[in-house]
């Protein structure tokens, strides 16, 4: 998707295009904020294709669809032998299939508090540790990431890290329902 894919002529639709325009030429972590049905995957996509990234891969994870015993060995990848079930080659997580490009973490506060902490430490250090290995390797990623949950009052009931919130919304974008965005509805 593009921007040009993005229907809507209302001052509210055209004010978040016109932002997200801006913030895909600066290389910072960026959390899409919206009810459901925003579309907030495509302007994640939008965003992506018109960075500097756009000729890396963009790989988008929906954090509510992954089973919680299985998000960081589909995040960051397993060795060999890791656990009952593991490939005995390992396998490649999703950020290190993103290198060079963007990950969207779709419903990001779906993350488990307790990967949360493992999430901060990637955003930090830039480089990610497979489960089971005893070696780090280096990942060169964008992260923009979408809710539809109010994160500042997850905050408030200890259910999502205050750290990696800020981490994530360097870059912030509230994208509007339908019903604020006037004549749009026609044109959709």
């Amino acid at each position: 998707y593009h921007f040009e894919d993005i229907m809507g002529e209302s001052p509210a639709i055209c004010t978040a295009i016109h932002q997200a325009r801006r913030y895909a030429h600066v290389d910072s972590n960026i959390l899409l904020m919206g009810e459901t049905g925003t579309g907030k995957e495509l302007f994640a996509q939008s965003i992506h294709n018109e960075s500097e990234r756009m000729t890396g891969p963009f790989v988008a994870v929906n954090c509510a669809a992954i089973p919680e015993n299985l998000m960081e060995s589909e995040l960051f990848g397993y060795e060999g032998g890791a656990f009952t079930g593991a490939s005995k080659t390992g396998k490649a997580g999703l950020f290190e299939a993103a290198h060079e490009g963007t990950i969207f973490l779709d419903e990001v506060s779906e993350i488990p508090l307790t990967l949360q902490s493992r999430l901060l430490r990637v955003i930090q250090e830039r480089e990610i540790r497979r489960v089971g290995a005893n070696r780090v390797i280096p990942i060169n990623v964008r992260i923009i990431c979408a809710t539809n949950r109010d994160l500042l009052e997850m905050i408030r009931q200890g259910r999502f890290r205050e750290d990696l919130y800020y981490r994530l919304k360097v870059l912030g974008i509230q994208l509007p329902p339908l019903r604020e965005r006037g004549g749009d509805m026609a044109l959709i």
